[in-house]
């Protein structure tokens, strides 16, 4: 069940989630299938485990990715777009194509 928010409260989850280099990091890993908290610290130099934690847990929280916890041993995370995120992502990729324009 959805909450709803405010339109400052939407923005300053979007400015959070524009901000942070990490956030939009872990987006686009996910969008090219690294899925698995251990290869998003492998594919991403730099990302700490406790930041990757920290992260999800917001991308989660502000309904852009939803993490699927599989019954095995040892334990199996993975974490997917939401339909939110799907258009997040797609306006990133706006976003690249208009800062290329700025390229010369």
């Amino acid at each position: 069940m959805q909450t709803t928010i405010t339109r400052e409260e939407a923005f300053h989850r979007l400015t959070d989630v524009l901000r942070c280099k990490w956030t939009l990091a872990i987006l686009d890993a996910i969008t090219r299938g690294v899925v698995r908290p251990g290869q998003m610290e492998r594919e991403l130099e730099g990302l700490t485990a406790k930041v990757l934690y920290e992260r999800v847990r917001k991308l989660e929280r502000y309904g852009l990715i939803e993490r699927d916890v599989y019954d095995e041993v040892p334990p199996r995370t993975e974490y997917r777009l939401t339909q939110r995120g799907e258009e997040l992502v797609r306006l990133l990729a706006d976003l690249r194509a208009f800062a290329g324009l700025w390229e010369a």
